[in-house]
């Protein structure tokens, strides 16, 4: 079945939006924004906190740029108004910065300016590595008008530990990830134990100072292993959390992480740019094929 289910996988790309849409749906939080929001109350509800990500990457003018930042200004609102625990989740490419950086860098602090009056949080998304330095310069600027705003290193990039030492401080907000982009091995780690024991480091450096440290990855061994290191060096509660992406068939790991009263974020994107998402995750996660299949034909 799990042979099955690949083969199946990677001749969707190939099929109409309309066919993919029902193996797209556990992944995505539907297209509108009142949809999404109605996602992350249920999540609230069983007790996970939430970061909304507008799907898409790079535009093609300063006005589709400033439409997405605005956006985000209804979710923030929104986020307050519904008195929802959650975050926001941007990408710089998709407020302009492969445009023209101050633009991008002005529309991240006006995105600053309404989140802190809202006091909900920011993710600056991180993204292929011609991008990598620029996103930090951004972060810096909008970390010293809200303390709230958060980056994300990728582990099998070579140069995230001089990054880690060059951002590491007291209100540093940091997501390590393992890094999903193809970039070529003089700049990043291709052996995947060697990635793992980078995001190791790149954790516990965080821990070991004074940041906060949102460990996303859906490798259970990886979670075990640090879970294992903060209950042996007493690492207070607050100053962590495990994220997840919205979908990812992980019930029993997750549990498991709430019994011990840690946070855990769900990472959850909606959009009009939901189709190349949903490829990648179900390449990801294949076995979502035969489930979706035996719910529609249980119908």
């Amino acid at each position: 079945m799990n042979f099955i289910n690949t083969i199946f996988t990677n001749f969707l790309q190939f099929l109409p939006k309309w066919f993919v849409k029902p193996f797209a749906k556990p992944y995505v939080a539907g297209i509108k924004t009142e949809e999404v929001l109605k996602t992350v109350k249920d999540l609230n509800d069983q007790g996970f906190s939430a970061t909304i990500d507008i799907l898409g990457e790079f535009v093609n003018n300063k006005e589709e740029a400033r439409t997405v930042k605005d956006q985000y200004s209804q979710i923030i609102r929104a986020i307050k108004e519904k008195g929802l625990d959650s975050t926001i989740s941007v990408k710089l490419t998709h407020m302009g910065l492969d445009l023209d950086f101050t633009f991008c860098k002005n529309l991240m602090n006006e995105l600053c300016q309404e989140a802190k009056i809202c006091d909900v949080g920011i993710t600056i998304d991180m993204e292929n590595s011609p991008y990598t330095s620029n996103i930090y310069k951004i972060y810096k600027s909008a970390a010293e008008k809200f303390e709230k705003v958060g980056a994300v290193m990728q582990a099998y990039l070579h140069r995230s530990i001089d990054d880690l030492k060059s951002l590491n401080n007291s209100n540093l907000i940091l997501r390590i990830c393992k890094g999903i982009y193809n970039e070529d091995p003089s700049i990043a780690i291709k052996n995947k134990k060697e990635i793992n024991k980078n995001f190791k480091l790149l954790v516990q450096t965080i821990l070991d100072g004074d940041g906060y440290a949102c460990i996303a990855t859906h490798d259970i061994k990886l979670i075990n292993e640090i879970d294992e290191w903060i209950s042996d060096k007493n690492i207070s509660k607050d100053r962590f959390e495990f994220q997840v992406l919205y979908g990812v068939p992980m019930a029993k790991t997750l549990n498991s992480l709430k019994s011990k009263e840690y946070k855990i974020t769900v990472y959850v994107p909606f959009g009009s740019s939901w189709y190349d998402y949903s490829i990648r995750r179900l390449k990801e996660n294949p076995k979502i094929i035969s489930y979706v299949l035996k719910n529609i034909f249980k119908k």
